[in-house]
């Protein structure tokens, strides 16, 4: 018995809807924490061979030396990661020998980005995932001209798009909340992050939309939503699959890769979850109400 996804859409759109709501109030209210790869920086990574001093106790002891606001991050027992504004290697020791006040103190690494350099990377990050929005797109519009009816294949493109924003947005709402509570930053990785989950969503509603222009040239138009909702039907399995396989490796990543991987493996874990309900319930549901809209305007 096959599953009617197409009835319930409605439903899809609003739950898809609040989720996007908050995202976007979010990002108003508190906006993406960037880490120093993009906003320039020092970063420490220390451990401390006794006890690991508070981070009250670390900030106080590195107040002399005009850092600006220190985000202190534990990585275990007795770690911590410290960010603070660039400083030159004279501070740099200064401030190695000030925590070696508070307890015996090992560094293992230390990273400094120029504020021109970290903005540089900014916008070019920002410029790759506009590209590949757009590429994405485009090229999906390109592979489904051969089935322009009863649905244009631009439309195609377009709710694929459509569900990107959503698989993005998400995240990126989610990591928003986290900066303002909790500090977390948007680094590297995590951007890597968001660019394997467009990858992945789109590899997704690829696979459900070629199906459906399969059973189009198959079985010709017909019915539209009865043909859609068999394509779902018969490609949710290889779905849900696909999602469950990676997911789990993410949340071994997440609960055992350590702390540089935790938010990485987070992130995949949100997008690639958004990405999976959106190929099923978002881009296919979409054209139905697509096609609908304007068998109506057009009767």
């Amino acid at each position: 018995m096959n599953f009617n996804f197409t009835k319930y859409s409605i439903v899809y759109y609003v739950i898809s809807g609040i989720l996007i709501a908050a995202s976007v109030v979010s990002l108003f209210l508190y906006g993406i924490k960037f880490g120093i790869e993009f906003n320039g920086g020092s970063n420490m990574e220390i451990d401390f061979q006794g006890q690991r001093p508070s981070n009250e106790q670390i900030s106080q002891s590195l107040s002399q030396f005009n850092l600006g606001e220190i985000i202190i991050q534990p990585t275990s027992n007795n770690g911590a990661v410290l960010q603070f504004k660039g400083v030159d290697e004279a501070t740099h020791q200064q401030i190695l020998s000030e925590l070696n006040k508070l307890s015996e103190v090992q560094e293992k690494s230390f990273q400094f980005v120029g504020p021109s350099i970290g903005q540089e990377l900014r916008n070019k990050t920002e410029l790759a995932i506009v590209i590949a929005l757009l590429a994405i797109t485009l090229y999906i519009a390109f592979a489904f001209r051969k089935v322009s009816r009863p649905v244009s294949s631009w439309k195609y493109g377009i709710a694929s798009l459509i569900a990107l924003f959503h698989d993005i947005l998400i995240p990126l709402g989610v990591f928003s909340i986290l900066g303002h509570l909790y500090n977390v930053e948007i680094t590297i990785p995590i951007i890597a992050a968001l660019l394997t989950i467009l990858g992945f969503s789109v590899h997704d509603t690829i696979v459900i939309f070629d199906r459906i222009r399969e059973n189009i040239l198959r079985r010709g138009m017909g019915q539209f939503e009865e043909t859609v909702n068999w394509s779902l039907n018969q490609t949710i399995g290889r779905s849900i699959s696909t999602v469950l396989t990676v997911e789990f490796v993410m949340l071994s990543l997440y609960f055992f890769g350590g702390e540089t991987l935790k938010y990485f493996a987070l992130s995949l874990i949100i997008g690639i979850t958004s990405g999976a309900y959106s190929s099923i319930f978002i881009a296919s549901p979409l054209l139905v109400s697509w096609y609908k809209w304007s068998a109506r305007r057009s009767g």
